[in-house]
């Protein structure tokens, strides 16, 4: 038995030149910037953990378990001369001492296999008391061997109700959930929304609600319309979910009431400068057709101007520098100058008898519908030639003996009609099927159908998902005011192969299965394969699942046992790293697969792998 063999074990401290690194320490090689890190790490807030070993013959200790540290410590000798004076601490660092071989053997495995990654939870506590006892996010940083981004997001979830960091140690809400929490400074309430949290197992998007539920976020077309700056200036309160990166206000009613008043002064600047008759304001962010006919208006147009010949010329010479885009800003603003020519304006006589109401679109931009006619203007705006006479009004004209009931089946019956003809054409009713299919005809519909949205676009968007380019490009063309007629002719005139590739790529979006018996026959005459257009990345699918669920996965695809050094050092890679790694054997890197010893077998699972209830 040797020397090494009888000595029990015990902890003692050694000079750091008596410490050396075991060949059983599983850590032979180590990135010079981990030790780098681990150094500052371990001079901010000291030796937390041991190191463990065995003694040599030479009165010192070979290293088995904490080889990093060893080479952090190292590292601080050799840039600080003085250690042993300053830090003597770390100038002789306590080691544990195995009392055998095989218990050293035993160490050196054990503490690399059983390394785990701190709790959310736990983080947060720990970067919380750092930060008050006036350490730096920095310093932090570098005691934990971690980045500063994630410092920060741990520290901004130090502030929560103790109760809510509580349940995210005890798994009861996800560390998702526990950010939710951030935007509430009221804690009566956020404990309220934790205990329905915890019962019902509600999403981010519903705790949020419940903690503030009158919030508007920054991006409201009121908010973008008045600005941050004139709402807080009149009382408004801010809040924000610092993960979705996303301001909220707090105080819609005072948002409400600067967002008028602010509407209320552009529109008097209207009145007084442009000589409307009146001005109005409307809290709608569109104004269209149904509210002038709603409202009962009559619309007047600008008056279009005319170019002289010389600027119709200089209008054609700076549209073509436009188009190539070579225009100075001078010229550009002599070609918007001179397209005003040609849109025209209101005449003093026109302002005179109408107005315009302001309002903010969607995007936060003022508009204005102008030419307005109120009903009880609409006699002198006839008088002064502004609006044509009306013709014999509906209420002058006789009675009608064709009830309304009976006019409904007269035009069903001339519609019948229509419909009966149309049989003779059977190819003219597919190029209408194709054409509406393919423009965005809205109530001009020539054919009496209705497509459903058949959502085939995951929340990932293009990350591993590549459709055929029918399915993604070239959506129904808008057809707002264009001439449906003339733009039919030549849809038809383009051929009957174009006409059928536009029926099929757009039948082919509307395609959802039908029942149980009618999808398998679909799919036994197209042969679907989801892999053929997916792949899993790890955006779209690796990240989004636990690591037990990664680990079991990596050794499903290569035939590993759990045991098996390749399975257990994956198991030790944290939770990106898993999938990244996963992602790389997808997408068939061919280092990897080499590396690993992918059989043709295996790489034909891996190219065949679809996820449990994936098709």
């Amino acid at each position: 038995m040797t020397k090494q063999m009888t000595i029990t074990a015990d902890e003692a401290r050694f000079p750091l030149a008596k410490l050396a690194l075991s060949p059983m320490n599983p850590r032979q090689n180590v990135p010079a910037a981990e030790v780098e890190e681990l150094a500052g790490s371990i001079w901010v807030s000291g030796l937390i953990q041991n190191l463990a070993g065995i003694m040599d013959d030479n009165g010192g200790a070979e290293i088995v378990a904490g080889g990093r540290r060893l080479r952090a410590l190292q590292l601080l000798a050799e840039r600080y001369p003085n250690l042993a004076q300053d830090r003597p601490d770390l100038a002789n660092p306590p080691v544990r001492i195995a009392p055998d071989h095989e218990t050293a053997q035993a160490w050196a495995v054990a503490e690399n296999a059983a390394r785990r990654d701190l709790h959310p939870a736990d983080e947060i506590r720990a970067y919380g008391k750092m930060e008050k006892s006036g350490a730096s996010p920095a310093q932090i940083a570098r005691a934990f061997a971690v980045t500063e981004k994630s410092v920060y997001r741990r520290l901004a979830l130090a502030g929560l109700p103790e109760a809510v960091i509580d349940a995210l140690a005890a798994n009861e809400i996800s560390l998702g959930a526990a950010a939710c929490f951030t935007i509430s400074t009221d804690e009566a309430r956020s404990l309220e929304v934790l205990d329905q949290c915890r019962s019902q197992n509600w999403s981010d998007y519903n705790i949020k609600k419940a903690l503030k539920p009158d919030a508007v976020k920054d991006t409201d077309r009121r908010a973008k319309f008045v600005g941050i700056e004139a709402y807080q200036a009149a009382g408004g309160r801010i809040g924000g979910d610092l993960f979705a990166e996303e301001t909220l206000l707090d105080d819609p009613d005072i948002l409400g009431s600067v967002f008028a008043d602010h509407l209320a002064q552009i529109a008097e600047s209207h009145k007084d400068d442009d000589g409307w008759r009146w001005v109005d304001v409307s809290d709608e962010d569109y104004l269209g057709y149904w509210f002038i006919e709603q409202n009962g208006f009559e619309r007047i147009y600008r008056t279009e101007g005319e170019l002289s010949p010389e600027q119709a010329e200089r209008y054609d010479a700076l549209a073509d520098l436009a188009d190539a885009g070579a225009l100075a800003d001078d010229e550009r603003q002599e070609l918007a100058a001179l397209k005003g020519i040609t849109e025209g304006d209101f005449t003093e006589a026109q302002r005179a008898h109408s107005g315009l109401i302001v309002y903010v679109d969607r995007d936060g931009a003022v508009q204005t519908c102008a030419g307005l006619i109120r009903k009880a203007d609409k006699a002198e705006a006839i008088a002064a030639g502004l609006l044509a006479k009306p013709q014999r009004s509906a209420d002058d004209a006789p009675k009608s003996p064709i009830s309304q009931k009976l006019r409904d089946d007269l035009g069903r019956v001339s519609l019948g009609a229509r419909q009966h003809a149309a049989l003779r054409d059977p190819d003219l009713l597919i190029d209408l099927l194709a054409f509406q299919l393919s423009h965005d005809l809205r109530w001009s519909k020539p054919l009496g159908l209705s497509t459903d949205l058949v959502p085939n676009d995951p929340s990932t968007e293009a990350e591993g998902y590549e459709l055929d380019s029918r399915l993604t490009e070239d959506q129904p063309r808008d057809m707002y005011g264009k001439d449906l007629a003339k733009s039919f002719r030549a849809f038809r005139q383009k051929g009957a192969d174009h006409i059928r590739g536009e029926l099929v790529r757009f039948l082919a979006a509307q395609l959802q299965g039908g029942d149980k018996k009618l999808k398998a026959m679909i799919e036994r005459e197209t042969k679907p394969n989801t892999r053929e257009v997916w792949t899993p990345t790890a955006a779209n699918f690796f990240s989004r699942v636990g690591g037990a669920y990664l680990n079991s996965l990596w050794n499903e695809l290569l035939d590993l046992k759990e045991d098996h050094a390749t399975a257990t050092s994956f198991a030790k890679l944290k939770k990106g790293e898993k999938a990244t790694k996963l992602e790389a054997l997808f997408s068939g890197e061919k280092d990897l697969r080499s590396a690993l010893g992918v059989t043709e077998v295996q790489a034909a699972k891996i190219e065949a792998w679809l996820p449990d209830g994936m098709e």
